[in-house]
């Protein structure tokens, strides 16, 4: 299982990291590696607010379905359109190419509440 040091993490696989003054957002690999093939991302408006721990997406796989949870309030600046052609980048490189979704956090301090690379790693290989 493959963390990026440089992000944080939820306790449901989404992995956020700094990028300027915005918030990049994707699942981890451990995620990535449970789902199996990636064959579509379903993304929310750019533009639109959401709070912490509320859904922004679904992801889908030959596996099943999961939603995608907000790792920090924030408004949506941009969304993975390569992701559309290729969902497959989620499987290949999901902490560079297979990023999903970058917003403008409204609460910076919520980056505080987020698990680090380290707790993160402990929490998944315990499941």
């Amino acid at each position: 299982m493959k963390i990026d040091a440089a992000a944080r993490y939820r306790s449901s696989h989404e992995w956020a990291r700094k990028e300027g003054s915005l918030i990049v957002t994707g699942i981890s690999d451990h995620a990535q590696e449970s789902l199996g093939d990636i064959v579509f991302v379903e993304f929310p408006e750019v533009g639109k607010t959401l709070k912490q721990g509320e859904t922004f997406g679904v992801i889908e796989s030959v596996k099943a379905a999961s939603d995608l949870y907000m790792p920090m309030g924030g408004k949506i600046a941009a969304v993975n359109e390569a992701l559309g052609g290729d969902p497959s980048a989620v499987n290949k490189d999901c902490y560079g190419a297979g990023w999903l979704i970058k917003f403008e956090p409204t609460n910076p301090s919520e980056w505080d509440g987020l698990l680090s690379a380290g707790d993160y790693e402990k929490e998944a290989a315990a499941h």
